[in-house]
């Protein structure tokens, strides 16, 4: 299981790199200005849908569905399955972008309110939807491949997708001047993409053996079982898609450059969210599901207690620099071209008030899984509804006086919430053992990772006549071998295993 959380966290890391670079080009040539509001819209908004229908409502249905069927009846019911499953959502995301697209205007409307004092604001994110918003379909048919992939325990497609969406938009915006606008390009990209990704996925599934043809949908036991579970998953995540959705109503009544803003702080803040948290949930919530599926409850949950050491031991670093060093950071991965100094200081604000909730989020797929694991999708529901009411509330509280950094802020203490809550539940409910192991390595982590915030403090304070691209690649190398010998101190003097078994 850990080579295949470290294979998916390398590609997510190849991903999150090629990101990078792609949001450098976007921030040097559109900026925080009309642009790049109108595309930061119509880039979320079929991202919202994607998120409630596709990966994440989906995945934790289909996935245990998929190899239970697979285990106990064989390959032939597990392609049935699959079949019915894909007409089903072929149907329902064609329907959901016919009526998309032919009521554009009221749809941007609707979800962009604040830009009806922008009517050049709101024609461009009106045109750039039409352009990006056929992508749902396509990553739609990409995360039901991704998921049969996943239940076999093979991730690299899946994993390797998102860098196909960074290449198609790098490549657009190269070629910007064959585009009405650099806006235009960047969402051309992002539909070009969703073809490459359906075509890598569609190549893997084809490859192993697994790929199947529509099939009629009959609602046999198996199918009546998944929408059971898929039902309640489409709740919970719709609850966590509002809550973001909340972000994108109202950054559209803040002043011009308020979406850019939490733009590219979201960028920096879903790194370690990616290649961290995504890559361990990704990978464990199969395998917890075959060993519970085996009866093999305490080796589950030792699986579980590992990815939550790995998932915490990784991200600290990140959680301690974009907590105490965040204007560096912005202004050496973005400040250049069109992207200035205030632009800097806004968006160091947000990447700061994000990194408040980092630990939790990057914990709650690992904790998920362990009501996912066992068919069960309500108890989430419930604690992810919970702690959308948080987020909702604080969210229309600081807006208006934190702006950007208030939704962020939001945000993370909606996610602290969440986290709580589905853990104190799972130990409630017998579904997770915290040992002694989990519990010491936690607090050697906790240890170091306050001194790592010290010395980053001191040293970015010490550094500060260099340039910011040196000063946070040194503040980096320094801080993560501190880090690093610490961590590496405290496991030998407790003895505790560095491989985490």
């Amino acid at each position: 299981m850990i080579r295949s959380f470290f294979s998916v966290g390398l590609w997510t890391l190849v991903s999150r790199v090629t990101g990078f670079l792609r949001d450098i080009l976007l921030a040097r040539f559109l900026g925080v200005g009309l642009m790049m509001d109108a595309f930061t819209v119509a880039f979320r908004l079929p991202n919202h849908f994607r998120s409630i229908f596709a990966e994440g409502a989906f995945n934790t249905a289909f996935i245990p569905a998929y190899s239970r069927i697979r285990t106990l009846a064989g390959d032939l019911a597990a392609a049935r399955f699959q079949g019915q499953i894909l007409s089903m959502v072929l149907l329902s995301q064609l329907v959901l972008l016919a009526l998309v697209l032919a009521f554009t205007p009221g749809f941007v409307g609707l979800l962009a309110p604040g830009f009806a004092d922008r009517p050049d604001v709101l024609a461009l994110a009106t045109d750039l939807t039409r352009i990006t918003f056929p992508y749902l379909a396509l990553v739609t048919l990409v995360v039901l491949w991704s998921g049969v992939l996943n239940a076999e325990e093979r991730f690299i497609e899946g994993a390797a997708a998102p860098v196909l969406l960074n290449v198609a938009m790098i490549s657009t915006l190269i070629a910007g001047s064959l585009f009405a606008t650099l806006a235009h390009a960047a969402a051309w990209g992002v539909l070009i993409a969703g073809f490459l990704e359906a075509g890598l996925l569609g190549w893997g599934a084809m490859r192993a053996g697994l790929i199947a043809r529509p099939r009629l949908p009959v609602l046999e036991p198996e199918v009546r079982r998944f929408f059971r579970a898929f039902g309640p998953a489409v709740v919970g995540s719709a609850g966590v898609q509002i809550a973001l959705l909340a972000d994108t109503i109202i950054v559209t009544f803040l002043p011009q450059g308020g979406a850019s803003s939490l733009y590219y702080a979201d960028r920096l803040y879903q790194l370690p969210i990616g290649v961290i948290g995504i890559a361990a949930g990704t990978v464990l919530l199969p395998e917890m599901s075959r060993l519970i599926a085996a009866g093999r409850t305490e080796d589950a949950h030792a699986q579980q207690n590992r990815t939550l050491v790995l998932s915490w031991l990784l991200s600290m670093p990140f959680f301690v620099a974009f907590l105490v060093i965040p204007e560096t950071i912005v202004s050496a991965m973005f400040e250049r071209g069109a992207f200035g100094s205030a632009a800097t200081a806004g968006t160091a604000k947000v990447l700061a008030a994000y990194a408040v909730g980092l630990p939790a989020i990057v914990a709650i797929r690992s904790i998920v899984a362990s009501f996912h694991a066992r068919g069960d999708t309500a108890t989430p529901l419930y604690a992810s509804l919970s702690a959308i009411g948080i987020n909702l509330m604080l969210k229309l509280l600081l807006w208006r006086s934190m702006g950007a950094a208030g939704l962020a802020i939001a945000t993370a203490i909606g996610a602290i919430a969440n986290f709580t809550i589905l853990y104190a539940l799972a130990w409630r409910q017998g579904k997770t053992d915290p040992d002694y192991s989990l519990k010491l390595r936690i607090s050697l982590i906790a240890v170091a990772t306050i001194w790592l915030a010290a010395a980053l403090i001191n040293l970015d304070t010490g550094l500060a006549g260099l340039a910011a691209l040196p000063r946070m690649l040194v503040d980096g190398v320094i801080g993560g071998t501190i880090y690093a010998g610490l961590i590496y101190l405290g496991f030998r003097v407790f003895k505790v295993p560095l491989t985490l078994r």
